[in-house]
């Protein structure tokens, strides 16, 4: 999130992190926006955040030209903004996979190939990896796992160019990753490509979380040495978006 608070710091600490692979989250709703809020009224609130009404803002971004128009040059103002921190851009996704638009998709693919993204993350998740590492009935699902507008945008991802991953984890247990989950992930990757992504924090508590979520124990799943000791599995290989 190139507009959000702690970006300044989440830049320097990148940079002291050489084989950290970053990427663009592109942020159309719940979040700063990058461009002031007078050059992109319909969608922002009277705050000047971005709204919150994902589904009305997604109706207004396909029927409406002019919302069209402020989604575009977001999009670029946040674009740009990665090119300033002189970080290289890894991969792009969208904050809660707002990308699967397909208008946010075409958007983001023809603005973001001129600033070199080579990937982009398709929220595709095999329902079948996870029942290896828990019964259904311990999931949490709010929704179909592997969804025709993912498929799409996997179809079109690749048609531009860009690397995507055959499998990304982090949908079904969003919020909810613990040490016995990730390391049962990665146990049990199936072939190809796969990304799991979590959202980690040193405690719970702060402004803006998302209720529900348990940051502090998604931290510690990363650093457990179950987790770590599974990923050390010599049929894996490490890296990212632009290593494929």
């Amino acid at each position: 999130m190139v507009a959000g608070a702690a970006a300044t710091d989440a830049v320097m600490r990148a940079h002291r992190l050489p084989g950290l692979r970053v990427g663009l989250h592109v942020t159309l709703v719940e979040g700063q926006p990058a461009l002031p809020p007078s050059q992109i009224p319909d969608l922002v609130d009277a705050s000047g955040l971005f709204r919150t009404d994902m589904m009305r803002v997604a109706f207004e971004i396909f029927f409406r030209p002019t919302v069209r128009r402020q989604l575009r040059a977001e999009i670029e103002a946040q674009f740009a903004a990665y090119r300033t921190t002189g970080l290289a851009l890894d991969h792009v996704n969208a904050h809660k996979h707002f990308h699967l638009h397909p208008t946010i998709a075409d958007a983001i693919i023809s603005i973001g190939r001129s600033y070199g993204m080579r990937g982009l993350r398709v929220p595709t998740e095999p329902a079948s990896v996870l029942a290896k590492v828990e019964t259904p009935a311990k999931r949490r699902l709010d929704g179909p796992v592997i969804t025709p507008p993912a498929l799409w945008l996997r179809r079109r991802a690749r048609r531009a160019g860009l690397s995507c991953p055959d499998a990304v984890f982090g949908l079904a247990w969003s919020g909810a990753m613990t040490t016995s989950r990730l390391a049962g992930l990665i146990n049990h990757l199936p072939e190809g490509r796969s990304e799991i992504y979590l959202h980690p924090a040193t405690k719970d508590g702060f402004a803006g979380e998302a209720p529900g979520y348990r940051y502090a124990e998604e931290f510690a799943a990363l650093v457990a040495p179950l987790a770590k000791a599974a990923a050390r599995n010599a049929d894996i290989a490490l890296g990212g978006y632009a290593d494929f």
